[in-house]
């Protein structure tokens, strides 16, 4: 299993290049216990969980160091000023939208017969997805797509790109057999990450390019 890459470190940040495969913290079962958090948490003491990414997304991630760090970040991330960005390849051409960024307004529900499975159900929660075209390969017949979640649904962004019908490549709980056999990972990557940092508040943008 192949480590994680520090992007950047101070007294009160972390943030950290996820690869994918890696869960951000332990699952239930002993096979479940290594994970990003405690990777980090064997070289930084203080290093607390702010948000993640599925165990299949690779991809930038913050951590706080220490508790008030942790909730100024725990605040920034409730109130959605804290941005990010992913690229994905998708099945399929998907048509660009009329003006330069889509929006996906669809409510995200737990699938609870098919869990962690999420559904597109009316009683769901509220989720949107800004979502743009980078490129588009014929021959492969795929779309690589620029993403920004503009609300923080678990699996939002492999749920709405699965309601157009363009499921993201190597997706095994939302893909088709095709989309699946196209990729041996998900490839979904985190790749642009805007936040204010807890203590000097100074804007700080970070990018890790996507490795597929």
């Amino acid at each position: 299993m192949p480590d994680f890459s520090i992007f950047f470190a101070d007294e009160a940040l972390l943030v950290l290049d996820k690869p994918a495969g890696l869960l951000c913290v332990p699952g239930k079962g002993e096979d479940k216990q290594d994970c990003l958090s405690s990777r980090v948490q064997q070289h930084f003491v203080d290093a607390r969980v702010v948000h993640r990414l599925d165990m299949a997304t690779s991809g930038l991630l913050v951590m706080a160091r220490g508790a008030l760090a942790q909730r100024v970040l725990n605040d920034a991330f409730a109130k959605r000023q804290v941005h990010k960005r992913y690229v994905a390849i998708v099945d399929g051409l998907l048509t660009p939208p009329a003006t330069d960024w889509g929006v996906i307004d669809l409510p995200i529900w737990l699938d609870w017969p098919n869990r962690p499975k999420r559904i597109i159900d009316a009683q769901g929660k509220p989720s949107r997805t800004r979502w743009r075209v980078l490129s588009q390969n014929v021959k492969e017949q795929t779309t690589r797509l620029e993403l920004e979640p503009v609300t923080g649904r678990s699996h939002q962004l492999r749920v709405h790109l699965q309601a157009l019908q363009h499921p993201i490549l190597g997706d095994a709980l939302y893909g088709m057999p095709a989309s699946l056999s196209e990729a041996n990972r998900l490839l979904l990557h985190a790749t642009r990450l805007e936040l204010t940092h807890p203590v000097s508040l100074q804007t700080m943008v970070f990018v890790s390019d996507p490795p597929f």
